[in-house]
């Protein structure tokens, strides 16, 4: 999947025939189909009203319009692996509890259980100092576990191999090269606009956030766990973004370099195959994006992503 500044692409390896008489494949064995390319226009609402594009706002809206897209992206390559018969899509309503079910996970995983984990010492620890830096820890370490966990599921292999071919293409049209399968190979799976670096900003900054708040009843911990989410997300968007606009700097190159390497966990290398599905859907979005008008300079740091 690519975004650009007003499109957005999916691109989908679709089975072979024969593969589709065969029935039900491995998630390990690789799609022999055609490429499936479909885009669509990006119209958030930040481009509709003001207060939105308020900073840490801003950061909300955007994480929430990519989850959407993300999801939906998701639900495009599902239903390109059944059958053309089947005229049966996964429904609707599957994905939308899909999306809650995400969410719900992620704050009881990375919030509430660190919270109530670092509560059962809470006696011991005896300060509001100590108590948010054990819940930071742990929550960074529960983090990292998952992480670990899922970069060894056989399964998702090639969903991350998917990954470090996005990472991939984007450093090929940043480098001004010829968007190929060979071109975008010689370049790193590693890119400083992941996703995978936010969830480690996001991590920290909840550190910072929940300082503040002492240590307050049971009840009132949980809660500020909950409601915090969003400003913690806001906070961290701002972030990303600056380190962005000023990635040349060596300081800030410094400051990104762990979430860098925790890529190596979220990305695979990929085969020339898959490259080619990346590229399908980058060259899809700068068709409709900049058709011979906008260079990768134009669009480097601002909206073209992974």
């Amino acid at each position: 999947m690519m975004r650009g500044v007003a499109h957005w692409a999916v691109a989908v390896r679709k089975p072979s025939a024969e593969q589709l008489q065969e029935g039900e494949r491995s998630p390990e064995e690789p799609a022999l189909g055609e490429i499936e390319v479909r885009t669509f226009p990006l119209t958030s609402v930040l481009k509709r009203h003001r207060l939105l594009r308020l900073p840490i706002v801003r950061g909300v809206v955007a994480l929430g319009e990519s989850l959407v897209i993300g999801f939906r992206a998701l639900e495009i390559s599902a239903n390109a692996q059944l059958p053309p018969e089947d005229d049966q899509e996964i429904p609707r309503g599957v994905w939308a509890g899909t999306v809650v079910f995400a969410l719900a996970f992620a704050i009881v995983l990375f919030f509430l259980i660190p919270v109530g984990l670092t509560s059962l010492i809470k006696g011991q620890l005896g300060s509001s100092f100590l108590f948010w830096l054990v819940e930071g820890v742990v929550r960074t370490s529960i983090f990292l576990g998952y992480l670990l966990l899922l970069s060894r599921l056989r399964d998702l292999r090639r969903v991350f191999e998917y990954h470090g071919a996005e990472h991939k293409t984007i450093s090929c049209f940043e480098a001004g090269l010829p968007l190929t399968p060979a071109n975008a190979q010689r370049f790193s799976r590693l890119h400083p606009r992941c996703g995978t670096s936010f969830l480690l900003v996001v991590m920290i900054v909840a550190i910072f956030v929940f300082a503040p708040i002492g240590l307050p009843a049971w009840y009132w911990l949980v809660l500020t766990r909950i409601l915090g989410v969003p400003l913690i997300a806001g906070i961290s968007f701002e972030l990303i973004k600056f380190a962005g606009r000023n990635r040349r700097r060596r300081w800030v190159r410094i400051l990104m370099w762990p979430g860098l390497k925790l890529q190596l966990l979220t990305t695979r290398e990929p085969d020339l195959p898959q490259l080619d599905v990346a590229i399908a859907s980058l060259q899809a979005v700068l068709a409709l994006e900049a058709p011979g008008e906008l260079s990768a300079a134009d669009l480097l740091g601002v909206e073209v992503v992974a």
